[in-house]
């Protein structure tokens, strides 16, 4: 048998042309509009196929979020010794997708297909760096006296990854001058 024929190396190609078509569907359809039947035309699989790895599209979407198919790789807030200004500056290139044309409309496709699936919402809020990158970056304010021993981490994340979800679902625009105010409103003092 050619080696190109072999089972795992076949299944890996289609895996990955399956998760790209649906992040390229999710792009220019959002969720609402993204079925089984049009990823499968797109990734040239059977739908057979699809469901054998996904029981559904939410679960599609989650995993397009793992692989980091539906937004920036450079979500992480930035470290560069000053907590204010690398919260203010992170959550204004959020806040700039969401304000772009395309980044708005998959910023709620995003969020309905949070509210829709619940794979979908965990994944999200580890994407935005809810409870990774953005905790890791507020421990070292922390650790540099910048934030308060004990502050509340998760909570101050939350609130920050909250504000955005609700001027991406608003539609408000947010201005650098915004961005600050919010961070010096959720941060406590150091």
């Amino acid at each position: 048998m050619s080696e190109h024929r072999r089972g795992p190396a076949r299944s890996e190609v289609a895996r990955v042309a399956i998760l790209e078509a649906t992040a390229r569907q999710f792009a220019t359809r959002g969720y609402d509009h993204l079925t089984m039947e049009g990823i499968a035309a797109d990734a040239k699989v059977g739908k057979q196929t699809i469901y054998r790895w996904w029981s559904s599209k939410g679960a599609l979407v989650a995993d397009c979020l793992i692989e980091g198919l539906l937004l920036p790789d450079d979500l992480n807030p930035p470290d560069t010794g000053d907590l204010r200004a690398d919260l203010t500056d992170w959550l204004g290139s959020i806040l700039a997708i969401a304000q772009h044309p395309g980044g708005e409309a998959l910023m709620r496709s995003l969020i309905s297909a949070a509210a829709e699936n619940e794979d979908v919402g965990r994944r999200l809020h580890e994407s935005l760096g809810a409870s990774s990158s953005l905790i890791v970056r507020l421990q070292a304010g922390v650790d540099a006296g910048q934030l308060p021993a004990g502050a509340p981490l998760t909570e101050i994340g939350e609130a920050l990854v909250g504000a955005v979800i609700l001027r991406a679902i608003s539609r408000v625009p947010a201005e650098e001058a915004t961005t600050a105010r919010l961070v010096q409103a959720v941060l406590p003092a150091g």
